[in-house]
């Protein structure tokens, strides 16, 4: 599936068995919660922190898809086309980031 029909098919699902998009604030109330379970597997499974019983079950990428599903409806209520920003994200660190990855020590 592209970035694309992602949009679109989540546009649908809302207007369908969602009803409708919650406000443009609830959603980023809500990607951050999602972003902080992602966070929380993290801790737990790369970290130093160990898995509570009721973490045990959550997967990583079901949790990233959350995040994912949210920040699309974000932009789909804000008419973003998350495929251009994408490429226009891309063409930005291309120019930015050149050298800059290949120069940090840090990383050698």
């Amino acid at each position: 599936m592209t970035i694309k029909e992602a949009q679109e098919k989540i546009d649908g699902w809302i207007t369908t068995v969602g009803v409708r998009y919650f406000s443009e604030l609830t959603n980023m109330a809500i990607l951050t919660e999602e972003v902080g379970e992602v966070a929380r597997i993290m801790a737990r499974q790369y970290g130093e922190q160990s898995f509570k019983e009721s973490d045990k079950n959550k997967e990583l990428g079901d949790e990233l898809a959350d995040v994912m599903w949210v920040l699309l409806c974000i932009a789909n209520q804000t008419g973003v086309d998350m495929t251009a920003a994408l490429e226009k994200n891309f063409e930005k660190k291309n120019i930015r980031d050149a050298n800059r990855h290949k120069e940090n020590e840090k990383l050698q």
